[in-house]
C-alpha cells in the first residue's frame, strides 16, 4: 500500500498491510530530535520514522510584537515565549477582547484575503503517495483565548449571543480557508483538522448542554463543509472528553485525535469497544508520563498495547499531543522502531 492508501484504509475502517503513523512536533522538540539523529531536516526525520501524513501549510501573516516579550496573532492570540534547553515554547495569555471594554464589532478581524494558498499546490505535488493533513480551524477554543477564558465562560450564561458570534467569525472565516486551500491543491487534500479542546484531566470542561448550544452547531458547520469538499474531519481535543463521543460521531466527526489516555473512558481498551467501525483514533501514546518520564522499553509496552488493541483498522499511530521538548529523543525512537518491529511493512 502507499502511505495514502493506508490511511485512507484507517479512516474505512478496515485493516491496512500496517498501522499508518502521524508525527507532530513542536518545534523545540523537533530540533532536539534532529540533532540527535543527525537529521538535517523534518522531511528527513518523517522519512526515517516512515510517517504516511504529510501536513500542508498556506503563507499566513507574522504575529505581531507589542512590546515586553508580548506577541499577538491576527485573531487576537496573545502569548510568550518561554524559554527552554531547546528553543521557545508558547504560553498564552488573556486575548484582545479579554478587557470589560473590549467591542467585538470594531476589532480588526483577519480576511482569508491575508492568506496565500498558492504554495499548496506545489506542496501536494512533492507529496503524490502521501495522505495530506491541512487546517487549524478552532472555533471555540480559539474564540475563548481571544476573549479570555473566564470572560469567555461567564458569556455563555449572560451573554450567549456574544458567543456565538464571535464562533461564528471563526466559522465564517475557515470555511472559505478550506474550500480555498482544497482548491489549491488540486481537490488532494485528505484531512482537514478541526480543533477544539473540550476536556480537563479529570473531565469535560462544559456541560453536555453548554456543548450541545455552544459547540456541537459550530463544528457541524465546519464538518459539512470538509465533506463537501471531498475530505474527511480530524477533531482535536485534550482531555477526558468520553462523555462527547456520541455526540461527536453524530455530528460527522471522521478521526479523533489525540484520544489522551486520562481517566478510564479514554483508555485504548474502551475506546475500541466504544468507537469502533464509527470513529478513527488517531493518537494515544501517552504525552505526560510514559513519552516524557519512561524509558524506551516501558515505550515500546505502549506501542504494542495501542497496536494490539486497533488491530483490524481504525487507527493512527501518533502521540496524545505533540511531541514536547521534554521528550527524549530516545523515548521518540523507540515509538516508532517498535512499531517497524511488530508490523513491518511500509512503503
Amino acid at each position: 500500500m502507499t502511505p495514502r492508501e493506508r490511511v485512507l484504509c484507517a479512516l474505512s475502517h478496515q485493516e491496512p498491510d500496517r498501522t499508518p503513523r502521524d508525527f507532530w512536533a513542536e518545534p523545540a522538540s523537533l530540533a532536539r530530535l534532529s540533532a540527535h539523529l543527525r537529521l538535517r531536516d523534518e522531511e528527513a526525520i518523517l522519512e526515517r520514522f516512515r510517517i504516511d501524513l504529510r501536513r500542508l501549510s498556506a503563507r499566513e501573516p507574522p504575529d505581531r510584537d507589542t512590546g515586553g516579550g508580548v506577541y499577538e496573532n491576527r485573531w487576537g492570540e496573545r502569548y510568550v515565549l518561554r524559554s527552554t534547553p531547546w528553543g521557545p515554547v508558547r504560553d498564552d495569555l488573556p486575548g484582545a477582547l479579554s478587557a470589560a471594554t473590549a467591542d467585538a464589532d470594531r476589532f480588526p478581524w483577519p480576511s482569508v484575503d491575508d492568506v496565500d494558498h498558492r504554495p499548496l499546490r506545489d506542496q501536494a505535488h512533492r507529496w503524490p503517495a502521501h495522505a495530506l493533513l491541512y487546517g487549524f480551524a478552532d472555533v471555540w477554543q480559539r474564540p475563548a483565548l481571544v476573549r479570555g477564558w473566564e470572560p469567555f465562560f461567564a458569556d455563555m450564561v449572560e451573554r450567549p449571543e456574544l458567543v456565538h458570534s464571535l464562533c461564528a467569525r471563526f466559522v465564517a472565516y475557515y470555511r472559505e480557508d478550506y474550500a480555498q486551500a482544497q482548491e489549491a491543491a488540486g481537490g488532494r487534500i485528505d484531512l482537514f483538522l478541526l480543533i477544539s479542546d473540550l476536556g480537563s484531566q479529570r473531565g469535560p470542561l462544559i456541560s453536555m448542554t453548554m456543548f450541545r448550544e455552544f459547540v456541537a452547531p459550530h463544528l457541524r458547520a465546519m464538518v459539512d463543509r470538509i465533506h463537501e469538499l471531498g475530505a474527511r474531519v480530524l477533531f482535536h481535543s485534550c482531555g477526558d472528553i468520553a462523555v462527547f463521543i456520541d455526540d461527536l460521531v453524530a455530528i460527522g466527526i471522521d478521526a479523533l485525535d489525540p484520544i489522551q489516555p486520562v481517566g478510564e473512558g479514554m483508555a485504548p481498551e474502551a475506546l475500541r469497544r466504544r468507537t469502533a467501525g464509527r470513529l478513527c483514533l488517531h493518537g494515544g501514546i501517552d504525552m505526560q508520563r510514559v513519552l516524557t518520564q519512561g524509558s524506551p522499553d516501558e515505550v515500546r509496552r505502549e506501542v504494542r498495547r495501542y497496536l494490539d488493541t486497533f488491530r483490524g483498522g481504525g487507527y493512527i499511530l501518533s502521540p496524545a499531543h505533540l511531541f514536547q521538548p521534554d521528550v527524549p529523543p530516545a523515548n521518540i525512537v523507540a515509538m516508532y522502531d517498535e512499531a517497524d518491529r511488530q508490523e513491518g511493512g511500509g512503503f
